[in-house]
């Protein structure tokens, strides 16, 4: 048996940090992680498709839960965030036990959050589904959806966390595959459980239950058979010092910004509700297909995330440098595609996820606005990355807010008391734009900092 200071061998599916050709190398970690993300964002398209037909409410009660999940997905954000930088910045060191002790340390801090966090909110769920802007019709069964679905939280947390991990020491296909194995088990139980056992939305959640039970299983089947560079065992554990410090730091701001987001939703249905459960509905398929389109751009960064940090790290600003540029390319290209196809097709998109013709003319206006400016998100969430990475931790927590708290909260708050529905439509949409723009600024002071950064002779990484 080895001993805990040995060095831990790298397995096939590892992926070379410090590989030479930066885009190969940035397409390699960053595919496996945008087709994982998509295909959790596939599973909640599917889910809507399915519970779309049973009836308006019913999509209205799954949407208007979306900023618990939005919440509670946070705090698996930022413990995934701080331990995939603590992970990869140690492992780039040669330090493989010490990234070993930190994973090891926030897979155990994730159990007990999850379980706190679960029992607070089931204790309070009807209050919380009214504040969010349930009505009486809604009610029931956003009580049936959101209550089962709790119950598998800490295993989401965990499943987080984990893949968090795996992506961070270069092994991002294997979570590719354990998102993919979920989805396939989520889409063959929706139908069964929902139509065929008579659950209804309860059958959604259950679906979703159970899918997250086996990726959680295959997580614990990689980490016993050691498949990866780290190692997550007890004797691990430190829940205090410089380690959880590290990790907390760098994570906090991708929590909150979650949380902004959970609260941004809140405001947004809120905003919704004096209008009707269509309208609360329509809200939903906009935002469903916003969650759609921002997490490819999301696996893209988060799978690059480990590239910019490692060469940063080592001083090499010049691989940095292009490794961004590459990253706001490839992001800007698919953020500004996405945003033309909502625009074009919203009618047999939202047709879609909603056999209702009331539900369909508000979405439509609804999907159209909320898309009119997301072009700019790849510029944001690029950026966002960087500073992160580079360990700019105000300034990006500036960018990250901007989007879904001291721009849009504002707007949400007085645009609909001036122009009805219409100023929640335009809420989002003057928000997006300014972010983006802040964005856009930011980006490229960042590039000028890079720039004045390298050594005075031309480098040989600089394309």
């Amino acid at each position: 048996m080895k001993g805990d200071g040995e060095r831990m061998a790298s397995p096939a599916e590892h992926i070379s940090l410090s590989n030479g050709n930066v885009p190969r190398l940035i397409i390699r970690l960053a595919i496996p992680s945008i087709i994982g993300l998509s295909i959790n964002a596939l599973q909640q398209f599917v889910n809507a498709i399915f519970v779309g037909t049973l009836s308006a409410q019913a999509i209205a009660a799954v949407s208007i839960t979306l900023p618990i999940v939005l919440l509670l997905t946070s705090v698996g954000q930022g413990i995934g965030v701080g331990t995939a930088s603590f992970v990869s910045r140690n492992l780039g060191a040669g330090n493989s036990l010490e990234a070993s002790r930190g994973a090891s340390s926030a897979l155990a801090l994730a159990a007990p959050i999850g379980v706190a966090l679960t029992v607070v909110l089931l204790l309070s769920l009807r209050d919380v589904l009214a504040l969010l802007g349930a009505s009486r019709t809604i009610m029931p069964a956003a009580l049936d959806y959101a209550s089962t679905l709790l119950f598998g939280y800490t295993l989401i947390l965990s499943n987080m966390v984990n893949g968090s991990i795996v992506r961070a020491e270069g092994n991002t296909r294997f979570s590719m595959w354990t998102m993919i194995t979920a989805f396939a088990l989520n889409a063959l139980l929706d139908p069964i459980l929902i139509f065929s056992l008579d659950l209804g939305v309860r059958g959604a959640a259950l679906a979703t239950l159970l899918s997250q039970i086996a990726a959680t299983s295959l997580y614990v089947l990689y980490f016993v058979k050691q498949r990866g560079i780290v190692r997550v065992r007890p004797s691990y554990i430190a829940l205090k010092g410089d380690r959880v410090k590290q990790i907390s730091a760098i994570g906090a701001p991708a929590t909150v910004t979650g949380m902004l987001s959970a609260v941004a939703f809140v405001l947004l249905y809120r905003a919704a509700a004096p209008f009707g459960d269509d309208s609360i509905a329509a809200v939903g398929i906009a935002a469903r297909l916003l969650t759609i389109g921002t997490l490819p751009i999301m696996g893209l960064c988060i799978g690059s995330q480990a590239v910019l940090g490692f060469s940063w790290g080592a001083r090499d600003f010049a691989r940095a440098r292009k490794a961004a540029k590459f990253m706001l390319s490839v992001a800007v290209a698919f953020s500004a595609t996405f945003s033309a196809v909502v625009v074009i097709f919203a009618r047999p998109i939202v047709r879609l996820l909603s056999d209702s013709e009331d539900v369909a003319e508000i979405a439509v206006s609804t999907c159209i606005m909320f898309h009119l400016f997301f072009g700019l998100f790849g510029v944001q969430y690029v950026v966002i990355t960087m500073l992160q990475s580079f360990g700019r931790a105000r300034l990006s927590a500036v960018v990250s807010f901007a989007r879904q708290g001291y721009l849009f909260v504002p707007a949400i708050l007085a645009l609909p008391d001036i122009w009805g529905f219409n100023g929640v439509l335009i809420s989002q949409a003057a928000a997006e734009l300014v972010a983006g723009l802040l964005a856009v600024f930011v980006i490229i002071r960042q590039f000028g900092d890079l720039k004045d950064r390298l050594p005075s002779r031309p480098s040989s990484g600089e394309g």
